[in-house]
Parts: C-alpha cells; sequence; structure tokens
C-alpha cells in the first residue's frame, strides 16, 4: 500500500503496521535520516520506507509477519528494532 492510499483503507476497522525507528544519524538503512526518524517498514524490499507498507488486520498478524522475516529485518535494517503499532496512531505520529 501507498501513504496516498490510505483514504481508501475502510475507516471502521483497525490496521496495523510494522514501523521502526531510526537509531542513529545517517543509518545505513535510510541514509541521510536523523536519530529517531520514524519509517515504515516496506513489505517487498523490507526496508525502510516513508511512503509503502503492508497493512494487517491484527496486532498478531503483523507480529506474526515480523517474526517470519527477522532474519532479513535484521540484515536490511540494522541495529534497529521492529515493533507492530496502529496505522492511524502511526500516522498522527502518536506511536
Amino acid at each position: 500500500m501507498h501513504r496516498a492510499d490510505v483514504n481508501l483503507l475502510d475507516c471502521n476497522r483497525t490496521y496495523w503496521v510494522p514501523i521502526v525507528i531510526a537509531p542513529c544519524e545517517d543509518w545505513k538503512a535510510a541514509p541521510g535520516c536523523y536519530p529517531g526518524a520514524r519509517f515504515v517498514v516496506d513489505r517487498n524490499t523490507l526496508g525502510a520506507s516513508r511512503d509503502e507498507f503492508a497493512t494487517f488486520a491484527s496486532k498478531f498478524a503483523c507480529l506474526s509477519w515480523i517474526m517470519r522475516h527477522r532474519s532479513q529485518l535484521n540484515r536490511t535494517l540494522p541495529g534497529a528494532t521492529i515493533s507492530a503499532v496502529r496505522l492511524d496512531r502511526w500516522l498522527l505520529g502518536l506511536d
């Protein structure tokens, strides 16, 4: 899903997304970023993204996806913790 398509989501449902926060300045996974920069995880590249992301119907489904891809995520997002958060809260900057 692309961030520009968020308005196509059902507003009566809660969506979950895997997110990551840059652990340092000029982080290898997002060159030029600042420490604490927030990103969603792109399902296709398993990299940090500001626009492309995967949505999940439950926190459990999102966490399961994260665990299934843990080794690849550790390679593409070195030194960062990947979390499952509600998409609406992430878009508002609350998580």
